[in-house]
């Protein structure tokens, strides 16, 4: 294997895949002062998403390689602690995963940093570090997605970046998305009065009461040793006090019994489910299980049990310096629905008042992308993270296959490490989008395209959105490659290097986002 690897098949996302991370629960509330559909990027150079290479593309859902011991299609090679880089059988040179937006990791990482440490390098997901910047890709008319494709070289002779993004439909005003029926697990278990916590969460929830309508519904579930329904199911209209009530009289109490937690927030959630209404349960916590049942395939399944037969999603929203991120994660991906994670005011304020009002609605069911890159051109390529939501090849167009749900104001961002062949000159690869319409379930699909012509000359001279995207993945790659244990993404700046860029475009864009991004490197360089 050369040093940077290469993807090839993608291993299939079966019941026992329980690290997979999923998109796209949708929640709530509105109206909290921000633009749902501001992004932190600026105009991206694209390439039409209708335009076709002129090399012939594998069928996307032909069957491709045997079938491996764990279900799988890939060689195996190279997957050494989770790391899916895989050498690709010619003529393979197809990637195949269900969509993602989740953040926390790029929370947990900033707040670990935060404290003087380095996050653990299992914590490091680059994929969430890439998505927690939002991008200005053009948006489609209507339900569904557009497919943006574009890239720029790297330092090292042959290796460039592509970046595929893929956008829905801008999110609608604040009076014409359907209501919601909520149910709130939350954690007061001891570990919860570290100030960062059941605080913060008590102050987000307050202000989340008084940003949902009179036609919205809440229910209030505690758990520490035990679980307690607190509030049941209940229309706001007039009880705005009573809910207030409820969340400000969330104290601390034990152990975490988040088993339990989960059984009788999922409980209430049916109790009090309505019809022609968005169904969730949010889950507030540490994720730190210790009592009772804490078993996760055990606490997971009744998860998975209650979303197939209810459809009831979950949010995460993991808080605290010491966070149960696997747990929370896989509880997300068997919920159908996707993970946070907050440490301040303002991260709380970016959680419950612009992420959320992205989740209330669906436009896409089981989203799933593939990216055929054209052998003529490609020698190798990665896919940067996705390793818990690969999906088979083949199972690329069977609908029965699990893949991301996804809202409106959405932006999903994916990016490739590409080799190209020395010399090669014309088509470079075709991304393609395929989603379920949310009521019929009909399938659809999207595609674009790019040329080796269309790649910037330096990744560091590209528009500002690309930028952004290589600076987050180049940040996480460094993090995970800390353990010695993965080699780096090709042209990665060292620490110092990437720090100095990051300030530079920070400055440069006064944007704040960007300069936590900034000070988050900088940190790291110092403690590397």
């Amino acid at each position: 294997m050369n040093r940077y690897g290469t993807h090839g098949k993608r291993g299939r996302r079966g019941a026992t895949a329980l690290l997979a991370l999923t998109l796209a629960g949708g929640l709530l509330l509105t109206g909290c002062g921000g633009d749902d559909d501001a992004s932190g990027g600026a105009k991206d150079t694209t390439v039409d998403s209708r335009r076709r290479g002129s090399a012939p593309m594998p069928p996307p859902d032909r069957p491709r390689g045997a079938q491996r011991d764990d279900g799988g299609t890939g060689t195996g090679e190279g997957e050494k602690n989770g790391d899916s880089r895989e050498i690709a059988p010619d003529p393979d040179h197809l990637s195949t995963f269900a969509l993602d937006v989740d953040t926390a990791s790029y929370g947990y990482a900033r707040r670990t940093l935060s404290e003087g440490r380095l996050p653990d390098p299992a914590t490091v997901r680059p994929e969430e570090f890439v998505n927690s910047f939002r991008q200005d890709y053009e948006r489609p008319d209507g339900d569904g997605f557009s497919v943006t494709v574009d890239g720029a070289r790297t330092d090292d002779e042959d290796w460039s970046l592509v970046r595929v993004g893929l956008a829905t439909r801008s999110a609608e005003g604040r009076g014409e998305r359907p209501p919601a029926a909520l149910t709130f697990v939350i954690d007061v278990s001891g570990s919860m009065a570290e100030p960062g916590r059941l605080d913060l969460a008590r102050e987000a929830l307050g202000t989340m009461t008084d940003r949902l309508r009179d036609d919205d519904s809440v229910a209030l579930v505690t758990f520490s040793d035990e679980a307690e329904t607190v509030l049941p199911m209940t229309r706001l209209g007039d009880h705005r006090g009573r809910v207030h009530d409820a969340i400000d009289g969330l104290e601390p109490a034990e152990s975490t019994n988040l088993g339990a937690g989960v059984e009788a927030g999922y409980e209430t959630a049916v109790e009090g489910r309505r019809e022609g209404v968005t169904n969730r349960v949010v889950l507030v916590s540490d994720a730190l299980a210790n009592t009772g049942d804490t078993d996760a395939d055990t606490i997971l399944e009744r998860v998975a049990t209650e979303r197939r037969e209810h459809g009831i999603t979950l949010f995460g929203v993991g808080v605290g310096s010491d966070y149960g991120d696997a747990l929370m994660e896989r509880l997300a991906d068997k919920g159908d629905g996707h993970t946070a994670y907050v440490s301040t005011t303002e991260d709380a304020r970016e959680v419950f008042c612009e992420q959320l009002p992205r989740h209330i609605e669906l436009t896409a069911r089981d989203a799933k992308a593939q990216v055929a890159f054209d052998p003529e051109t490609v020698a190798e390529f990665r896919l940067v993270g996705y390793d818990n939501r690969q999906v088979a090849d083949e199972d690329f167009r069977d609908d029965r296959v699990d893949g991301g749900e996804v809202g409106p104001g959405h932006t999903v961002t994916a990016l490739y490490a590409v080799r190209t062949r020395p010399g090669a000159d014309g088509h470079l690869a075709t991304a393609t989008v395929r989603w379920l319409d949310p009521d019929s379930r009909d399938p659809h699909e999207e595609s674009g395209a790019v040329e080796t012509d269309a790649l910037g000359e330096s990744v560091w001279d590209a528009e500002r959105g690309l930028r952004v995207t290589a600076t987050a993945a180049y940040f996480a790659d460094a993090l995970r490659s800390a353990d010695g244990d993965r080699s780096s993404l090709p042209g990665a700046p060292g620490l110092s290097e990437l720090s100095e860029r990051a300030d530079g475009l920070a400055d440069r864009t006064e944007d704040e986002d960007l300069r936590e991004l900034a000070e988050a490197i900088g940190e790291a360089d110092r403690l590397a």
